[in-house]
């Protein structure tokens, strides 16, 4: 009798046990996580176009216990999203700065890189934007946007060569794109031009070259020749 009470109360300890053990996880994940919270009210404001209380939002995010948040996606949503936010605000040197502070954390994170170049774009630092662009899509080389991205900024750098090869990779993605497609005719038709300038500057060197060689007068070459070496050709009186 006395052995059964014994293995009685060690079945209930086990039970006690086994249902802590279970319950625990459940509990914790259902304790409410103020920067996930922050994070999604943050995405509310972003779709309804209210970007300086999203920046706020992701603010307090960010200042929160972040650990649950960085689980997923959700950290780094908060410093790419906040930085497209400050970008369409104007505040471009915090967008820079919130792209920095992301990549720092997320460096294989493609639509980072993208949107530290768009804030560079906005700017009109068209050449660091095409770099970051190209960080983006070195990372991530189907994706799309960064090319077209890439392409458009390498235009405004003056790089047409670049954005030829830029839109010509996003076709390849996508044979369908307009953006693509009427970026890279403008792309071409300005690198050629800009190929007939350099041909022309070459050919009119070359021809000024002949035509000095050829078609000096002989008083030229004497007048090139130095002091010593002209007296050396006269007779003495």
């Amino acid at each position: 009798m006395y052995a059964m009470k014994i293995r009685q109360v060690v079945t209930i300890l086990a039970i006690l046990v086994m249902a802590a053990v279970c319950i625990q996880p459940v509990a914790a994940d259902t304790v409410e996580d103020a920067a996930t919270n922050y994070y999604n009210i943050a995405q509310q404001y972003i779709a309804k176009g209210q970007y300086e209380r999203a920046v706020e939002y992701f603010d307090m995010a960010l200042a929160s216990n972040t650990t649950l948040l960085g689980m997923g996606d959700g950290l780094m949503y908060t410093y790419k999203d906040k930085s497209a936010a400050l970008t369409d605000l104007g505040r471009y040197d915090e967008a820079i700065t919130t792209a920095e502070a992301g990549i720092a954390r997320f460096p294989k994170s493609a639509g980072m890189w993208n949107n530290k170049g768009y804030a560079y774009y906005k700017m009109g630092k068209f050449g660091e934007a095409a770099d970051a662009y190209g960080k983006a899509v070195q990372i991530d080389p189907t994706y799309l946007k960064g090319w077209i991205n890439r392409g458009d900024a390498s235009m405004k750098a003056g790089r047409a060569g670049d954005a030829v090869t830029a839109y010509t990779k996003a076709l390849e993605l996508d044979p369908g794109n307009t953006d693509a497609t009427a970026g890279l005719a403008e792309a071409k038709k300005t690198a050629d031009t800009f190929n007939l300038i350099i041909a022309a500057i070459l050919i009119a060197a070359a021809v000024l070259v002949i035509w000095y060689v050829k078609f000096r007068s002989p008083g030229d070459a004497g007048a090139s020749q130095p002091a010593a070496e002209q007296k050396k050709g006269k007779k003495k009186e």
